[in-house]
């Protein structure tokens, strides 16, 4: 199939990359010329892995082409996904002028019918808006022109988004229309083979099925964060925990790690969005709300137990931060956690030392030339001259430390986790003073 791909983000460069990778003609349209630049040279803008070595095969094998040409991209793709950004707007919800744009685009330049497929994470109702827009579009041109609008929520974990799409879970469609359905059938045939994991569904119940599922997910964190620091008061071990309620099948083990705060582009964005959704119903999301306000008070546990170790004036100490994504396998650092750290390290005159695998770039051009920051080249170095370590993402290169040349470094022997992964009793038979989260 000829498929155009609107935005080259996270969800969109995955999409149209792997839908490239099972034999499609994809078209990937975005109007920033210096990312676009980047992709036509065979680099990536982001991180993600698998993904830089899967768009440079797909380009070779001429499957794969980028342009900021809109013209070209409404006219090649008879499925348009579109996958721009949603950001927050200033009372939470979700900013839709990029997609609404993207479809008034569509409409102005298609020549005969499209599918036009949300792929960006939307409200309920957004699909109506895509829809109005094409027809206006149309209707000014006074073109009579069919087209049809479904949702097909993504559901792709940064660091892991190649992997999700190309082996999915669920493959959630929302159609009123029976030959857009097959159509996007025919478009994911390739990643059903095993099973059936199409769902189709209404429109509607789609784009609040990304909402429910993220919502879900981040109120199982701030439950666990929840728990983690009431464990800590009654002297009870959460990991301990986590293991006797996971082993329950009725809730599993995913998501109920205990730590220092979700961030990134999806959870905070999303159940703020939600909740703005809600209220725009007359209704009001009380769980939602606490999950929000859990997961603010969880970025500062890291600040209140430095602080509480070498109080709140942290003038001349510097600190060690190992990882600044918010995430393993990502450079992503919207909201990330340690971004709220480092604001609070600064604001009590400690100076950051940091260091993060992939990280680094993003750190620079968020925090500029700090003279308050330092970046280091590998973890080791990081804690030279430092008067304690902080461990903020969960990096598979931090989980085997050498204890002795930790404690060697440091110029006090202590280690703030802010994602337990360690064992209390191996870190203190070291010699280092060690406080993660919800563990005596």
């Amino acid at each position: 199939m000829k498929i155009s791909v609107i935005g080259t983000g996270y969800v969109g460069l995955v999409t149209g990359t792997c839908l490239a990778e099972v034999g499609n003609d994809v078209l990937c349209l975005d109007l920033d010329a210096n990312k676009i630049n980047i992709l036509k040279q065979g680099g990536i803008p982001i991180y993600e892995p698998g993904l830089e070595e899967m768009v440079k095969r797909n380009m070779a094998a001429g499957r794969l082409r980028f342009t900021t040409d809109v013209t070209e991209s409404a006219s090649h793709g008879a499925i348009q996904f579109i996958a721009v950004g949603t950001p927050p707007d200033e009372d939470g919800s979700a900013d839709l002028q990029y997609v609404v744009a993207a479809a008034r685009a569509i409409g102005r330049n298609m020549q005969e019918y499209k599918l036009i497929v949300d792929k960006s994470t939307v409200p309920v109702g957004t699909a109506d808006r895509v829809r109005a827009a094409v027809q206006e579009e149309l209707n000014k041109r006074g073109a009579k022109i069919e087209f049809s609008i479904a949702s097909n929520p993504e559901f792709l974990k940064e660091g892991a988004a190649v992997e999700d799409f190309m082996r999915p879970d669920r493959i959630v469609v929302g159609a009123d229309n029976p030959s857009a359905v097959e159509l996007i059938r025919s478009l994911y045939a390739p990643f059903n083979r095993n099973r059936d994991r199409l769902i189709v569904m209404d429109i509607k119940s789609a784009e609040l099925t990304k909402y429910a599922a993220n919502a879900m997910l981040a109120t199982r964190i701030s439950f666990m964060n929840e728990l983690a620091l009431l464990a800590e008061k009654m002297g009870a071990d959460i990991e301990h925990v986590r293991h006797g309620i996971g082993s329950d099948p009725r809730i599993g083990y995913h998501y109920l790690y205990a730590g220092c705060g979700y961030g990134g582009s999806c959870f905070p964005k999303d159940v703020q969005a939600m909740q703005r959704s809600a209220t725009e119903y007359g209704c009001e999301l009380r769980v939602l709300n606490a999950v929000e306000m859990a997961n603010n008070r969880q970025k500062l546990v890291l600040i209140d137990k430095i602080t509480s170790r070498f109080g709140d004036d942290l003038s001349g100490r510097n600190i060690a931060l190992w990882g600044l994504a918010f995430k393993p396998n990502t450079d992503d650092m919207r909201d990330a956690p340690s971004r709220v750290l480092i604001n609070g390290l600064w604001a009590r005159g400690a100076t950051v030392t940091a260091f993060d695998p992939v990280a680094m770039h993003e750190t620079q051009r968020i925090f500029g030339n700090d003279p308050r920051l330092k970046l280091a080249d590998t973890p080791m170095a990081a804690l030279q001259g430092a008067d304690a370590l902080a461990i903020v993402t969960e990096w598979k290169m931090f989980r085997a430390p050498d204890f002795a040349a930790v404690k060697a470094t440091l110029k006090t022997p202590v280690i703030f986790d802010g994602r337990n992964m360690y064992e209390p009793k191996d870190v203190r038979a070291a010699g280092l003073e060690y406080f993660s989260i919800g563990r005596p």
